[in-house]
Order: C-alpha cells, then structure tokens, then sequence
C-alpha cells in the first residue's frame, strides 16, 4: 500500500502530473466529440444533398453510410 502511496505522489509533484494527465484525457474526449459531431453533420449534409441530385430513381441517390464505405 505504501508503494502505491508513493507511485500516486510521485515524489511530491503528484497533484501537478494527474492534473495534466487529466487536462490531456479532457482535451482529448472534447476533440473526439467534435469531430463525431461534424462527422454526423456532414452525413446529413451529404443525404440531403444526393436526394436533391437530379437524374436519380426516384430522387434516391447515395446514402451516406455507403458513400462513407466508397470513399
């Protein structure tokens, strides 16, 4: 238990070293979601835009899971 105690504090900078730790983790999970957010966004974007394409059967073009799998 002592040795955990002592790995956990790290010679006394402990509260600076899990606190960057923490920060990079935050910033990490942040840009994640962003960039899952626009990912979503554009799909819809790109839905939308296929089904108004003229030329297409029925007004149904590509979706955007299979234009995601083509590229």
């Amino acid at each position: 238990m002592e040795a955990l105690n002592r790995f956990i504090d790290m010679g006394g900078y402990g509260g600076f070293i899990w606190a960057a730790y923490a920060a990079a983790a935050l910033v990490l999970i942040l840009l994640w979601l962003f960039s899952w957010r626009s990912l979503r966004r554009s799909e819809g974007e790109l839905a939308q835009l296929d089904r108004r394409l003229p030329g297409r059967k029925g007004g149904q073009g590509r979706t955007a899971e299979t234009a995601r799998g083509q590229a």
